[in-house]
């Protein structure tokens, strides 16, 4: 029992690890052979250049079914959602305020237009093509040299008094600002049934029609820029837009717009996602 519980000496603690790391007597290295130890070495080198090969063959299998051109599954997507331009954020959701004597309370949203539709320019869009059909563009095949797709035009022009071109300031200097509205891309989506989706705005409160212009005219989306096929094979694709020019905006009130995209296939009921179908937004200007 005295030998049990026999402390050993720091230097005999030492021995014993040196021992254990390489014992001359029996030629072992941490307790094993030198053969040992190659033996263990190449059953894991073997093990794990296995795993390698199975998840990388899986891998490849995986991206071999896969369509680059087409998602698989779609059915999470059944209506776009909507966005609006300028889109700054408050505690009540999309707010616009700003003040009529104050050029620095606007000029935020201005830049923001510019930027969102420097995009839209003619230059960026030279290589897309004038469409000028009433009904959907359906494209069949693939365009040589890249595999891709015709986008049709869109253009700031077609947004005319809200293009920022005639009006640098898109009407909010004056007290009548511009807002773009955009349904996002969902693949081989067809909105209309076969007539064109408008934008309609109302009030939120009293339900009853904005005083506005709407841009293009009738503010309808053309549904030659219908099917979107995706990013790789319409990579020049670009969104076509809504501009709604608002009128008579009441001073220094908070009016609560919806914005609903209207036509066959889109809903905007869902309790779920509010931007299903519409954009809601507040507005005050003041004097």
């Amino acid at each position: 029992m005295a030998t049990l519980n026999e402390k050993k000496t720091c230097s005999q603690r030492m021995e014993n690890f040196q021992r254990f790391v390489w014992n001359p007597d029996t030629g072992q290295l941490m307790g094993r052979t030198l053969i040992n130890w190659v033996w263990i070495s190449l059953y894991y080198v073997a093990f794990y250049v296995v795993v390698t090969g199975l998840f990388a063959l899986s891998i490849y299998s995986l991206m071999k079914t896969l369509n680059p051109y087409t998602p698989d599954y779609q059915d999470r997507l059944k209506s776009p959602g909507v966005t609006l331009r300028p889109d700054k954020y408050g505690e009540k959701g999309l707010e616009i305020y700003y003040s009529l004597s104050s050029n620095n309370s606007w000029n935020g949203f201005v830049t923001t237009l510019e930027n969102f539709l420097a995009a839209y320019n003619e230059s960026v869009q030279r290589d897309n093509k004038n469409c000028i059909g009433e009904d959907y563009f359906f494209q069949n095949s693939f365009h040589p040299p890249n595999h891709t797709k015709c986008s049709c035009k869109f253009t700031r022009e077609m947004l005319e008094n809200c293009s920022g071109l005639t009006d640098p300031t898109f009407g909010y200097s004056e007290g009548k600002p511009c807002v773009i509205i955009k349904m996002n891309r969902i693949i081989n989506f067809l909105p209309g049934n076969g007539t064109a989706p408008k934008v309609n705005c109302t009030t939120l409160e009293e339900n009853r029609l904005v005083d506005a212009h709407y841009y293009p005219a009738n503010g309808t989306f053309s549904l030659h820029y219908f099917p979107y096929y995706g990013c790789k094979a319409q990579p020049t694709y670009v969104n076509p837009l809504v501009a709604v020019k608002l009128l008579n905006i009441s001073l220094n009130k908070e009016v609560a717009i919806v914005c609903k995209v209207v036509g066959a296939r889109i809903t905007s009921g869902n309790p779920h996602d509010p931007y299903e179908g519409k954009v809601e937004f507040k507005i005050r200007i003041k004097n």
